[in-house]
Parts: structure tokens; sequence; C-alpha cells
């Protein structure tokens, strides 16, 4: 019989620590603790996010190492900067951490400081950090004690480029990915780009050439099919709330139809539950 897994969750009040408590409760071995959110504590959760009424009780408290190890494991999802500050002593407590956020996900820690523009502050816990994309990391994931979930774009991308490339049917240099997503992929900000009347009846490309996904997609990519993988990236912010659509363009290394590319899809995804 299983045991239900104790979890806390720093940075509770956003719109990612929102949606990952929608899927711990729906985990029938997952028992729910502590809830963190510097900016909101002293509220019960159930105000700052009314859909919570009779779910979710708990008063959000201001972070204490001391509160977060008396759980199992440890999800966080603060914005990236703020991760590498609190990861290194919950790791040497002997926690399981899950990380959402982009601190740990580059292994390279000169790029992420180039396209995170700031310093890195826990070098030694990146090394062992596990890249937390199931369908391709599932046996690293179980063993791991710092998991670096993927970004949003990067998994849009990684998922369905992944096959193909490792199938041989496309080329590995000159990919071109398009990306467009919804204005709650910035977080819970008040900033005034992402306001109704600025992003509202409009589309706009942003951080051409310079995204943070830019070295993750790559190098996950490069990781997976050992190879190196030359690419473009372009994202762009569309005026709903949630959701990304992306288009990928790749030049082909055969003649092929549209089954070989299911088939190398089914090959590999077949019996992945998340993909459909």
């Amino acid at each position: 019989m299983t045991e239900n897994i104790n979890v806390s969750v720093v940075g509770a009040s956003g719109y990612s620590g929102a949606e990952l408590l929608k899927i711990l409760n729906r985990h029938r071995h997952v028992k729910v603790g502590t809830l963190f959110a510097n900016t909101s504590a002293g509220k019960r959760v159930d105000e700052v996010f009314p859909h919570f009424k009779s779910v979710f009780s708990q008063t959000l408290e201001l972070y204490s190492a001391e509160a977060a190890c008396s759980s199992d494991v440890v999800f966080i999802a603060l914005p990236s900067g703020e991760a590498m500050n609190i990861v290194p002593d919950l790791l040497a407590k002997g926690k399981k951490v899950i990380d959402l956020g982009g601190d740990f996900r580059l292994r390279d820690v000169a790029l992420y400081e180039t396209f995170y523009k700031r310093q890195h502050h826990a070098k030694e816990a990146v090394q062992q950090a596990v890249f937390g994309l199931p369908e391709w990391n599932r046996e690293a994931i179980k063993s791991g004690t710092l998991i670096a979930n993927p970004g949003c774009y990067p998994t849009g991308a990684i998922i369905p480029l992944a096959p193909v490339l490792k199938e041989g049917l496309i080329e590995e240099q000159g990919i071109s990915i398009s990306s467009l997503s919804g204005v709650s992929g910035a977080g819970r900000s008040s900033n005034t780009e992402l306001s109704f009347a600025e992003a509202n009846e409009s589309v706009k490309a942003y951080k051409v050439g310079t995204h943070q996904h830019i070295p993750e997609i790559r190098s996950s990519l490069e990781s997976i099919t050992g190879k190196a993988i030359g690419l473009t990236f372009v994202p762009h912010l569309l005026p709903i709330t949630r959701g990304i659509y992306t288009s990928i363009y790749a030049p082909l290394k055969k003649k092929i139809v549209q089954a070989d590319v299911l088939a190398a899809y089914q090959k590999y995804y077949s019996k992945e539950p998340f993909v459909r």
C-alpha cells in the first residue's frame, strides 16, 4: 500500500502555485501541508484564490526552511532567480525538491547567467539537478533529489521535435520554432504590457533571439539526440489568458509523408499519458 507523500509549496499565491495546487489536490497519494507566499502571508489561500474554497484552507506563511522541512517533498513555484537562494539548504537537509522555475534547468551556468542576466548562487546544486521531462527522463527523475521542471515553451518544442530528430526525419540544423502564449505565462505581476488595454486585440513578438528558453530547448534536444542542434525560437504574446500554440519548421532529411511523422510519435509516446 502506497503511503501519502507530504508536500509543501513555496510560492503558493502565484499562477504556477495555484495550478500546482489543483494538480496536487487530484493526486490520491499526496497530502498538501504548509503553503508559503511571502507577499500574501497571513491570508488564507482561499482568500487569494476563491476557487479553492472548501478545498484548501491553509493560511499562507512567510517562508521558513524549518517549516518546509516538515514535508517529504518541497515544490518551489517562485520567479526565476529566487529558488537558488533556498534550494541548497533544503537539499542539505535531505529534502526532495521540485522547482517549477528556471534556476536549475541549464547545466551550463554561464549560459544561465547570459540568458537570465543574473549570477547563479547555487552552482553545486545545478550539477545534481535532473531535467523533469518524464517522457525522456523518467528513470533519472525517479532517483533525483532536485527536479528542474521544464519551461512552458521548451515542453511544447522538445516533445514534438525529439522523435523526428531521433528517427532522422529532419535536419539537426535550420529548425525554426514560432510560439504564441497567453499573458499568464509571465506570472502574476502588474506589468503594464500584460494589462488588458495593452495586450487586447494585438499580438507581438518579444525577446527575439534572447529568450531564456532558447538554450533550454537546444541543450535538451542535444542531450536527447547526442547531436548539435541549430534552431531559432521566436515567442509571441497573445491576448488570451493561458495556453501555447507552437508551429515548428525544419528541413527534411528525406522525402516523408504524414504517416512517417505519426509513426515516430507513436513509437515514443504511445504509452505516455501526457501526450495526446
